[in-house]
């Protein structure tokens, strides 16, 4: 589906609608060689030792693959965060394809309705593929926006027994951390558990070259930080003076808050990282055709592990922390 010209949002990418995602993904086979081809593109080779000496089996079973050298059964999903998993390839490509597709994230109980699975299975599986979406690699350089958001709910909001009595503002919520290239778009976000300056700084240096030029707000945090910066007052209503702003930041955070508060309802602060994961790996992949951006979620399963048992983690008393 190629989109015209004067057509909204990003036009100049090839499109999947969902008729031709269903279409594409109904056929077990057919998704099997998609998944086969994403995955190893030049040939398939053994994932426990890397050998290409494989043969498939005629009959397909117990696995559709032998390596001959470490003389192992293996299928498309072994070494991935599919390992396991009793769902068909066509469910995980079309979970793929509705997380992909839609910018504000999608719900378990959304998810479950759509692929006819339990909502139990449908979390599970949407976590794992969260798992899979690219970290993004490299240093920014040129032109940088860095900026905080604190996510969570209003205290005035919460269940009186939930209540910090501490203060109004970031209180009770977790803070994330994020910085924005102008020149690709690209987006890289923390969560950081104690956003102090030096914590908040390391961040910002961890992902910019020496020779960036970051652009921040007022904040104290940014105090000291040793690349090149201008500032902008918000708190004197600033938001653009010239070059320096942070307004591509702010649409990031706009966007995630908006799945925070429309989609998911709250986050469990356990599994928040995997939350900005989605949101900053899909926000990177746009520019790309949709095919592109599902092979990327392929790519990036492989070597990744998600156990439903590790996912929910020990047994804890009470309710767990909700941002």
């Amino acid at each position: 589906m190629t989109q015209s010209a004067k057509a909204p949002g990003k036009s100049f990418r090839k499109g999947m609608s969902l008729v031709q995602a269903v279409r594409r993904f109904s056929n077990e086979e057919r998704t099997e060689r998609w998944f086969i081809q994403s995955r190893w593109p030049d040939g398939v080779i053994c994932p426990r030792c890397g050998s290409e000496n494989i043969k498939e089996r005629p009959t397909r079973k117990p696995q559709p693959f032998r390596c001959y050298d470490c003389r192992k059964d293996f299928s498309v999903k072994t070494g991935t965060v599919m390992q396991g998993s009793n769902l068909s390839l066509g469910t995980w490509a079309l979970a793929a394809y509705i997380l992909t597709t839609n910018l504000k994230g999608v719900s378990s109980m959304k998810l479950h309705r759509d692929l006819g699975i339990t909502q139990k299975t449908a979390w599970h599986l949407a976590h794992r593929i969260r798992e899979a979406w690219e970290d993004g690699s490299g240093l920014f350089g040129g032109t940088v926006e860095a900026d905080e958001a604190y996510i969570g709910g209003k205290e005035h909001n919460k269940h009186e027994v939930k209540k910090q009595h501490s203060g109004r503002g970031a209180v009770g919520k977790a803070a994330v951390a994020g910085v924005k290239e102008r020149e690709s778009g690209e987006v890289r976000a923390k969560v950081i558990d104690n956003p102090t300056g030096a914590n908040v700084q390391e961040f910002v240096r961890s992902h910019t070259d020496w020779s960036a030029m970051v652009y921040t707000d007022e904040s104290a945090a940014y105090h000291g930080l040793n690349r090149m910066r201008e500032t902008v007052n918000h708190s004197a209503k600033e938001y653009v003076r010239g070059q320096a702003h942070t307004n591509g930041m702010e649409s990031f955070w706009a966007n995630l808050k908006r799945g925070h508060n429309g989609v998911y309802h709250h986050f469990s602060v356990k599994h928040l990282s995997r939350y900005i994961k989605e949101f900053a790996g899909r926000h990177n992949a746009r520019p790309m055709d949709t095919e592109d951006q599902l092979r990327g979620i392929v790519s990036g399963m492989v070597g990744r592990t998600l156990r439903y048992r590790d996912l929910i983690g020990a047994k804890q008393s009470g309710q767990p922390r909700l941002v």
